[in-house]
């Protein structure tokens, strides 16, 4: 991974999932890698063909270097029981979800064991990484292998992200407050709407910054926020007792 022409000859990258995440994450690879890409929607092939992707096929795909898998919690263990009996020995499989121990734990178990595996969260998304991704953060949790300190490596010379080493328990515990808490009240304030956009203070339009950021995201993410992370129901539970509380007490 030193020189991006030989990277793009040498690599290739097959990324499993075609949405917002999958075409945000072809943008910024596919200067330094040939890039394939597999989602079941036939429907995102122009916009693969835009960003200068070919579209395969399930198998072909799982035949890169490097594999990405960049599809929803809800199918994530039938993708990789898919993919296990035909990844090449050597490869780096990757996983860019918003909860960690539950896809980790699968890959892990299902994948084969000659096969790397890092479990990544990039802490943007789409709409944060509108202006560009250098210096925003990623979580980069080691499974198997010896090949995170290249990943981590990559991303931090080569896309300028600012690499966060966790596990991915503690990635969990930390998501379910910094995500589950943010998308929480985002959909609630959602449901309010509209919500006031002139007299405002500088606080609220903090909020309303924030509610932007996330609003747009697909309903699977808040899906796997708030159902496959094992730590969010208690931080959501310690959030209302805190409201019922303060309530109770200002009356």
């Amino acid at each position: 991974m030193k020189n991006s022409r030989v990277e793009k000859a040498a690599t290739s990258v097959g990324i499993i999932g075609f949405g917002a995440f999958g075409q945000l994450i072809a943008r910024h690879l596919n200067q330094q890698f040939k890039l394939i890409a597999y989602d079941p929607s036939p429907n995102l092939r122009k916009d693969a063909s835009k960003l200068g992707v070919s579209f395969a096929s399930l198998g072909q795909v799982a035949k890169c270097d490097v594999i990405v898998i960049a599809s929803p919690v809800s199918s994530f263990e039938s993708v990789a029981k898919s993919i296990a009996a035909i990844c090449r020995p050597g490869a780096i499989i990757v996983d860019v979800g918003s909860v960690k121990v539950q896809p980790s734990e699968i890959m892990d178990r299902l994948l084969p064991d000659y096969v790397s595996i890092v479990a990544t969260h990039p802490l943007f998304g789409p709409q944060s990484a509108r202006n560009g991704i250098r210096g925003l953060k990623i979580a980069v949790c080691p499974i198997r292998g010896h090949h995170h300190t290249h990943v981590a490596a990559f991303l931090r010379k080569h896309l300028g992200l600012h690499v966060i080493m966790t596990t991915p328990d503690q990635h969990d515990r930390d998501a379910a407050t910094v995500q589950g808490i943010t998308h929480l009240i985002a959909k609630v304030l959602l449901r309010m709407g509209p919500l006031p956009s002139r007299m405002t203070t500088k606080s609220f339009d903090l909020i309303s910054e924030a509610i932007s950021m996330v609003q747009h995201d697909a309903p699977e993410v808040f899906e796997a926020i708030e159902n496959a992370n094992p730590y969010t129901r208690e931080v959501t539970k310690v959030l209302w007792f805190g409201v019922r509380t303060e309530f109770h007490f200002g009356r």
